[in-house]
């Protein structure tokens, strides 16, 4: 290995992806759960904000009738289908 040019940490792990998980040594194991969990997209420096969607449009013109996100008035629960006692 070059010790002048660091190593990127997606290229550590498929270099430890690589290893069959039989022969991997704790400390392989140890730092493959660790780069796993630094890359999950939602620990990303770059990550979008929790909740937010991607190529979803910010402000909708339109909003969908109906009340549910999908535009379908499903029945059975809810303020209209509640029975008075």
């Amino acid at each position: 290995m070059n010790g002048s040019q660091p190593i990127s940490p997606r290229q550590r792990l498929q270099e430890l992806l690589a290893i069959p998980e039989g022969q991997r040594s704790d400390a392989q194991w140890d730092e493959l759960n660790e780069l796993e969990i630094k890359l999950a997209s939602g620990n990303r420096q770059d990550a979008p904000e929790h909740g937010a969607r991607r190529n979803a449009p910010s402000n909708p013109g339109n909003p969908r009738p109906g009340g549910d996100p999908h535009g379908k008035n499903r029945g059975g629960f809810g303020k209209q289908s509640r029975r008075r006692r």
